[in-house]
């Protein structure tokens, strides 16, 4: 059984439901994803599904991304990505395969890439308190002393510094699935998921 797609996140609302309780939820666009390529135990040494999601334009793919595409008679996709099955003789190249299998109620794992925020300070990268905020005072954002005295007279390895903060590869993991829309393409899961809109995720079950 296939327990994984790949989707895109399209934004977060909050859906009532029957007692009337409202739950944030964010929505996901999950499939169709085609199947790109079977990988058997006798070739491969092992079990998996490689599939595709999205369009891309045949002059942006390059020519051995091209002849992957054609040899499974699908159009070129935009994101590639492995799932692993306990059995591939129900899927074939070319299949296209929706967000039927998620049903309501069950966990997920939802993996994503989380904003990227550029070069950024302590304060916002690590949550230091920063110097004080009263008049005269020069130093509300900065780190503070980062070395020592005499011994050992050097700054440490892993200080927390500024520098890079964001897009970083992330995962929200047992997230509930509220409500499913295959028509749609559409899966609700309750809370948030790491990345921005239209960011691309990988959904698996729990």
């Amino acid at each position: 059984m296939l327990k994984g797609l790949i989707g895109k996140k399209i934004g977060m609302t909050r859906l009532f439901l029957d007692e009337g309780r409202a739950v944030p939820v964010t929505v996901l666009q999950v499939g169709p994803c085609t199947v790109v390529q079977v990988k058997n135990p006798d070739k491969e040494k092992y079990s998996a599904l490689q599939l595709g999601f999205g369009e891309k334009k045949a002059s942006r793919t390059s020519k051995p991304l091209a002849g992957h595409f054609a040899k499974a008679g699908a159009e070129p996709q935009a994101v590639l990505k492995e799932f692993k099955v306990a059995d591939t003789a129900e899927f074939e190249v070319g299949q296209q395969i929706t967000a039927e299998i998620f049903a309501p109620g069950e966990k997920v794992n939802v993996t994503g890439r989380t904003k990227g925020r550029g070069f950024s300070g302590v304060v916002k990268r690590h949550g230091f308190g920063g110097g004080r905020k009263t008049h005269g005072c020069t130093t509300h954002d900065a780190p503070g002393s980062i070395g020592m005295s005499a011994d050992p007279s050097r700054v440490l390895k892993g200080k927390r510094m500024p520098g890079r903060y964001g897009n970083d590869r992330s995962q929200a993991r047992n997230l509930k699935v509220v409500d499913v829309r295959p028509e749609d393409n559409l899966v609700l899961v309750k809370g948030a998921v790491p990345g921005a809109k239209g960011g691309i995720v990988f959904i698996e079950k729990a």
